[in-house]
C-alpha cells in the first residue's frame, strides 16, 4: 500500500471512530457555541468601558476561534494517543508499514474536518447573534490556512501531552492546563493593554498569540488589528507555520510505536 493509501485509511478509521463517539461530537461543537453565547449575547461588550470586553464584538473572534483550534486538537489527539495506548493497539500498528508521521497526519486531517466546521459555525454565530462588523473582502479565504496551520501545531502538541500523559484523565488534565492559560493569555479575550508590561515578553511567547493576532487583522478593522510587530496576516501566518512544522516534527516523533 502506499504512502497516500495508508493515510486515507487511518483517516477513514479514525472518522468513523470519532463519529461513534456521539457525545464527544456534541460537544466539540457545542462548547464554541456555547461561549459564543454567553460571552456574545449574555455578557455583551461594553467599548470605551475598560476592563474586559471593552473592545467591539469582532475584537473577539479570534479568541472564539482559538477556542476550538486549540482545546479540540489537544484533548483529542492526546486522548487518542492514550487510548491506542491502553489498547495494545500501537503494537499492532507496529507490525504495519504504517509510520508514526503518517499516523499523526491522518488524525491531524480529521480534526482538520472537524474543526473546520465548528469553525465555520463559531464564524456564523459571531456575526449573527452579536452584530459584529467584519470587513468582506477576499483576504478573509487566509482564515482557512489560519485554521489549517492552527490545528496542525496544536495537533502535533497533543500528540507530546498524550506520549507524557500515563491514562486518558491525565491527558485531559494537562491539556486544560496547558490550553487555559494560552486561551486568555495571548491576545485573545485579554488585549494586552490589560497586562503588566513584563508580562507582554511572554505574550510574545505564545503560538496562539500569532493565531489571533492574524485573524484579528483580516476580521478587525483598528490599528492593533496590524498583528505583532506590524506583521499583519501573512506574516503572522508565516510564523505560525514554521511554529506548526516544528511542533508536528516533534509530535511524530513522541507517537508511540510499542510499549
Amino acid at each position: 500500500m502506499s504512502r497516500v493509501g495508508r493515510v486515507r485509511s487511518e483517516t477513514v478509521a479514525a472518522t468513523r471512530s470519532f463519529l461513534r463517539r456521539r457525545t464527544a461530537v456534541f460537544f466539540t461543537f457545542f462548547f464554541p457555541l456555547l461561549l459564543v453565547l454567553i460571552f456574545g449575547v449574555l455578557v455583551r461588550t461594553q467599548p470605551g468601558g475598560g476592563g474586559l470586553f471593552a473592545q467591539p464584538d469582532a475584537y473577539y473572534l479570534p479568541g472564539y476561534l482559538a477556542t476550538v483550534v486549540l482545546f479540540t486538537p489537544l484533548s483529542r489527539v492526546g486522548s487518542e494517543i492514550a487510548r491506542h495506548r491502553d489498547g495494545h493497539r500501537f503494537e499492532k500498528l507496529a507490525t504495519t508499514p504504517l509510520t508514526r508521521g503518517e499516523w499523526l497526519l491522518a488524525h491531524t486531517l480529521v480534526n482538520v474536518g472537524v474543526i473546520g466546521v465548528a469553525s465555520l459555525l463559531v464564524f456564523a454565530l459571531v456575526t449573527l447573534v452579536t452584530g459584529a462588523s467584519i470587513p468582506l473582502s477576499a483576504d478573509l479565504l487566509l482564515l482557512v490556512p489560519f485554521v489549517v496551520v492552527g490545528v496542525v501545531l496544536f495537533c502535533g502538541v497533543g500528540a507530546v501531552l498524550g506520549r507524557v500523559s500515563d491514562t486518558q484523565d491525565g491527558v485531559i488534565a494537562a491539556s486544560n492546563s496547558v490550553a487555559l492559560p494560552l486561551l486568555f493569555l495571548s491576545d485573545t479575550f485579554v488585549s494586552p493593554e490589560l497586562l503588566p508590561d513584563w508580562f507582554l515578553p511572554v505574550v510574545n511567547l505564545s503560538p496562539l498569540t500569532y493565531f489571533s493576532r492574524g485573524v484579528r487583522a483580516l476580521t478587525f478593522e483598528a490599528p492593533t488589528a496590524d498583528g505583532l510587530g506590524g506583521l499583519g496576516a501573512t506574516g503572522n501566518l508565516a510564523i505560525l507555520a514554521a511554529l506548526a512544522l516544528v511542533a508536528f516534527g516533534v509530535g511524530a516523533v513522541a507517537v508511540p510505536r510499542g510499549e
